[in-house]
């Protein structure tokens, strides 16, 4: 136990007992360079007494205990040394010393081991017992050692360094119960960090040249593993980790482990360590499984029953608790799923396993996530492609706390950007699945439809237009194919994709999430126009109107959502004149009842490339283009109006610029109804509104219009046609 004091006290007693060494230290090595043996040997005895405090910690008594150390090393050469010249005998020595007549090896190794039994205090007891072991290593009774004796000389070597580990072990355990109860933790972690000492007698054994496998099994291990708090999880796991990474590095060696039936062995032993330990706890148990996998994985990479095997038994161990609530057992079984993963390369291998989902069933919601992205960033890693519906459901059973909220679930405690991550993580995944027949892709799609329907109005604006994408890739390769859609069980149509589609993007907008409810439809109206489904097209575009009429208010988003609808509007060539007249008219509408009157004027005079497409079947109606100009040239007059009404200025003449390019760009195009006179009384009209007294001065809309006349220059010098048209044009 060690007296209360802090650090300061223990850096001085520290410093105190160096001190003492070194003062010793020196009187001994003036004492050898005299050859009083006598008085060196006092010097060394009152050396080593510094060592006997109970004031330090394990970690400052180790630097006390490695400067006496170095110095016995010194006295030790001397005696070596001296020995050798014949000056000094190892039996004067002895004499000197301890006053006893000749005596065998194995007799003053048993002397040397009982004398240490003075010393009771665990930490002084475990640093003299190490100090033991290591100063007699080459000194032991073994085969081809000078002190090599008669045919029991061998159980002389063991026993002694089996007696000394037996009493380091029990100072060991002792150090547990020394001090406060307040101060356990901190006493574990010391104890840890003197594992080592009591460790270095094993090493001394492995390197004992007497020892055979006979001896080793019948007296050194069951010796061993007879000792107090002996953890059998950690030596089997450590024995097959060390197995397993020597079948790796050595295949040729392989034949042998099946020969001998490692597995099944180890198989076994953990078996009945697990019924005899009825109180291990979960996380001893699965450090046992990993063990085993990683060496069914090294040895039997090819036998997938015996990866199941272990999985299955791991079930069994579990299947006694709820989910699992131990950190340490839940990192465990994450390194337990892995470990197929990292082997394998290859999640369709990892499906195989009938007890793969069973064993993730214990982990708790989070590491359940933790499971699954680590299942997904092995396909993205590997790019996998996984390309039936079976194996479809089979994974988006192991991934479904990312797909749909768990029972017990708290989203709200995760951080917002890990939750985007998470899902952005499923999306990628979607894109991952795919098949060459058109069959079976349908049904990949159908699968992945179901799973991601579950995922709530915080999920599916993510994960739905992967699927949506998805699904319009296979209807590009559909293309042209037609068939009614009847029943669940028909050939892949783009007519039985859309009907998928149709009814995704409705939950979508449901959420609800009209903007990107709105975009998906006008995608997918889009791809049935080049499939030539006009119903189809025309329902998709019905949909997307009645989001913009009834669930999107916000003025911005209203923006967005009407140039998205012209922009794909004006690439349909699929409608009839009825159905194009019907959306074409509810498009101006709603672009001329914007909010603001700037935003009304941009929409509208977008409205005009609606009436003039350049296909060689696309509609060319010139005057409802002449008609959406002027009325966006109403709206850009109304707008000056009342800017100022409002603020007693006129505003900025951009409007009428940028309404003068689009009739530039009709011009161009030919259309017979926008002629250069038109064009002429719009330039003169932006040049009075600019000179007008109300009217702000701006730098951008005076370079925009200046811009504007120099394309027109531009375009009288090219000559011919064009140069032609723009000749009576002036721009001065």
């Amino acid at each position: 136990m060690l007296p209360d004091g802090g650090a300061d006290d223990e850096e001085r007693w520290l410093a105190e007992g160096i001190a003492g060494v070194q003062q010793n230290a020196f009187y001994m090595h003036r004492a050898l360079d005299s050859n009083n043996l006598k008085d060196a040997l006092k010097y060394s005895a009152q050396m080593l007494s510094e060592l006997r405090t109970s004031r330090l910690s394990p970690h400052k008594y180790y630097d006390l205990y490695m400067r006496a150390f170095d110095e016995m090393r010194k006295l030790e050469m001397f005696f070596r040394e001296e020995t050798r010249r014949g000056s000094c005998s190892v039996v004067d020595l002895y004499e000197l010393v301890q006053h006893a007549g000749n005596a065998p090896a194995k007799d003053v190794l048993k002397d040397l081991v009982e004398m240490c039994r003075g010393i009771q205090h665990p930490l002084r007891g475990l640093f003299l017992r190490s100090y033991l072991s290591q100063i007699s290593r080459d000194k032991l009774p073994d085969i081809g050692s000078e002190y090599e004796g008669d045919a029991d000389s061998i159980n002389d070597a063991v026993e002694f360094v089996l007696q000394n580990f037996i009493e380091m072990n029990k100072l060991w355990v002792r150090m547990q119960h020394q001090g406060p109860v307040r101060e356990k933790e901190k006493r574990g972690k010391e104890r840890n960090e003197l594992r080592d000492l009591v460790g270095k007698n094993l090493h001394v054994l492995s390197q004992i040249e007497g020892v055979d496998l006979d001896m080793y099994k019948e007296t050194v291990l069951p010796r061993i593993l007879e000792q107090p708090n002996v953890d059998i999880k950690t030596v089997l796991s450590q024995l097959m980790d060390r197995l397993s990474s020597y079948a790796a590095a050595s295949p040729e060696v392989l034949p042998e482990f099946l020969q001998v039936e490692a597995f099944a062995k180890f198989s076994n032993a953990i078996g009945k360590v697990i019924e005899a330990q009825v109180d291990m706890p979960v996380v001893g148990a699965v450090t046992l499984y990993v063990s085993l996998l990683t060496f069914t994985l090294r040895v039997h990479p090819d036998r997938l029953d015996y990866v199941d095997q272990v999985l299955g038994a791991c079930v069994k161990k579990l299947s006694g608790n709820a989910k699992l609530e131990d950190s340490r057992a839940t990192k465990q079984i994450v390194a337990l799923l892995s470990a197929p993963l990292e082997k394998y390369s290859n999640i369709v291998t990892a499906l195989e396993l009938s007890n793969y989902p069973r064993v993730m069933d214990y982990l708790d919601n989070s590491t359940t996530k933790v499971m699954a992205l680590v299942i997904i960033q092995s396909i993205m890693k590997n790019t996998t492609c996984i390309s039936t519906s079976d194996k479809i459901e089979a994974l988006f059973d192991l991934i479904k706390g990312l797909i749909k909220d768990m029972d017990g679930a708290q989203d709200d405690e995760l951080d917002d950007e890990d939750f985007k991550e998470e899902q952005n993580s499923v999306a990628r995944l979607i894109h991952m699945l795919h098949n060459d027949d058109h069959e079976e892709m349908l049904k990949i799609l159908c699968t992945v439809q179901k799973h991601i329907l579950q995922g709530g109005p915080k999920r599916l604006p993510f994960t739905v237009p992967s699927l949506v994408f998805s699904a319009l890739k296979l209807v590009r390769r559909l293309q042209g194919q037609d068939g009614d859609v009847i029943g669940e069980e028909v050939p892949a149509t783009p007519k039985k994709i859309f009907q998928i589609l149709h009814q995704t993007i409705e939950a979508l907008s449901c959420v609800p999430s009209p903007e990107l409810a709105l975009r998906l439809y006008l995608q997918c109206a889009e791809a049935a126009n080049d499939c030539d489904l006009e119903p189809v097209a025309y329902e998709f575009f019905t949909q997307a109107f009645i989001l913009y009429e009834e669930e999107i208010a916000d003025s911005k988003a209203q923006i967005t959502a009407i140039h998205l609808i012209i922009g794909t509007l004006q690439r349909m060539n699929i409608f009839g004149v009825e159905n194009r007249d019907t959306l074409t008219h509810k498009t101006t509408g709603y672009s001329a009842k914007l909010l603001k009157k700037p935003d009304q004027c941009r929409a509208v005079y977008a409205c005009s490339h609606l009436f003039w497409t350049d296909d060689q079947d696309g509609i060319m109606d010139g005057e409802r283009v002449l008609l959406c100009l002027k009325r966006a040239l109403r709206i850009a007059n109304a707008a000056q109006q009342m800017a100022n009404v409002t603020r007693g200025s006129s505003g900025s003449v951009a409007l009428f610029i940028e309404i003068l390019n689009k009739y530039l760009y009709f011009f161009e195009k030919g259309i017979p109804e926008i002629t250069n006179t038109v064009i002429q009384d719009l330039i003169e009209l932006i040049r009075t509104e600019k000179q007008s007294e109300n009217t702000v001065a701006d730098p951008s809309t005076e370079a925009f219009f200046a811009s504007t006349l120099r394309y027109i220059e531009f375009q009288k010098q090219k000559g011919g046609s064009i140069g032609e048209k723009y000749e009576q044009i002036k721009t001065t």
